[in-house]
C-alpha cells in the first residue's frame, strides 16, 4: 500500500532538477533540460553582457553560457571550483546555465509552493516561480525563461 501512495503522490507531482547557487538551492522543471555537463571549455564573447561567460561546444552546437551567479549579482564562484552546465533548449538555441552543483530530480507538488516571500532579493523574484519547503531549507524554483532574458528591463 504504501509504494502506490509514493507512486500515486509522484504523479501528482511535477519534476526538478535540483541545483545550487552559491549554497541556495533551486529548481529547474525536468522538461527543459537537455543535458547535465561537467567542467567545460567556455570561450568568452567579446562585449557580451557581464552575465554572459561565454559560449561552448555541444556535439557541434554552440550554446551560449549564462553565469547564474553573475546574472543574480553574487559573488563570483571561486577559482577552483568548477561550473556545473544544465542545457536547457530557448526558443530553437540552446543555453547552458552554469551552476555551482546539481543534484537530483525530485518531485514538486504544485499545490505545496508558495509565492515568492516579500524578503526574497529582487533579482531573485524576478527569475522565481515561486518557492517551496524541501528538507528544512527554501528551494526557489527558477524561471528558466526569465533567467535566460539578459538585460531585460534591469
Amino acid at each position: 500500500m504504501q509504494t502506490q501512495s509514493i507512486q500515486s503522490s509522484i504523479a501528482d507531482a511535477d519534476l526538478f532538477l535540483t541545483l545550487t547557487v552559491a549554497g541556495q538551492t533551486c529548481g529547474v522543471p525536468v522538461l527543459v533540460v537537455r543535458d547535465v555537463l561537467g567542467p567545460q571549455t567556455i570561450t568568452r564573447i567579446p562585449l557580451a553582457p557581464p552575465e554572459v561567460a561565454g559560449s561552448l561546444n555541444l556535439r557541434g552546437r554552440i550554446v551560449t553560457a549564462i553565469d547564474l551567479r553573475r546574472r543574480l549579482n553574487l559573488a563570483p564562484r571561486p577559482a577552483e571550483q568548477q561550473p556545473m552546465s544544465i542545457v536547457v533548449e530557448m526558443a530553437g538555441e540552446l543555453y547552458s546555465m552554469l551552476a555551482d552543483g546539481v543534484g537530483e530530480v525530485v518531485p514538486l507538488r504544485s499545490e505545496d509552493s508558495a509565492p515568492n516571500p516579500p524578503t526574497l532579493d529582487p533579482l531573485w523574484r524576478e527569475v522565481s516561480r515561486g518557492v517551496h519547503r524541501r528538507d528544512g531549507q527554501l528551494l526557489i524554483v527558477l524561471d528558466v525563461e526569465r533567467v535566460l532574458t539578459i538585460g531585460g528591463g534591469r
